[in-house]
C-alpha cells in the first residue's frame, strides 16, 4: 500500500514537499515514482528514484526545480517541489514496481491514492 501527503494549494514560486509512504511490500526492491495527473490530460512523468537512493531522474518540466529523496528506514520517498508554477497543477501520485527504473506509469504496479496539488498566479 502507498499513501501519499503534503499537498495543498500554494501561489506561484512557492514550496510544497509531497511524501509517499508504503507498506506490505518489500521496500528496498522497489524502485518509486512520482507521476501526476492534470485534468483531461494523462498521467506523466515526473521523477523516480531507485532502489537505494543513488539513481534519480527527472522529467525534463521539473529538473532543477523538484527534488526526490527516499529513506529506506522510514519506507518513505518525498519530493520536494519547489518555484511551483501553474503548470504543475495536478493530482500527484506515487508508484512502485520492483528492481528496474521506469519512467512509463503503465510499468509500475502499485499507486497510491493521490494528492492535490494546486498552484495559482
Amino acid at each position: 500500500q502507498l499513501v501519499e501527503s503534503g499537498g495543498g494549494r500554494v501561489q506561484t514560486g512557492g514550496s510544497l514537499r509531497l511524501f509517499c509512504s508504503a507498506s506490505g511490500l518489500p521496500f528496498k526492491l522497489h524502485v518509486i515514482g512520482w507521476f501526476r495527473q492534470a485534468p483531461g490530460k494523462e498521467r506523466e512523468f515526473v521523477s523516480v528514484v531507485n532502489w537505494d537512493g543513488s539513481g534519480k531522474y527527472y522529467a525534463d518540466s521539473v529538473r532543477g526545480r523538484f527534488t526526490i529523496t527516499r529513506n529506506n528506514a522510514l519506507n518513505t520517498v518525498y519530493i520536494q517541489m519547489t518555484d511551483l508554477k501553474p503548470e504543475d497543477t495536478a493530482v500527484y501520485y506515487c508508484g512502485a514496481r520492483p528492481y528496474e527504473v521506469r519512467t512509463t506509469p503503465n510499468e509500475f504496479h502499485y499507486w497510491g491514492q493521490g494528492t492535490q496539488v494546486t498552484v495559482s498566479s
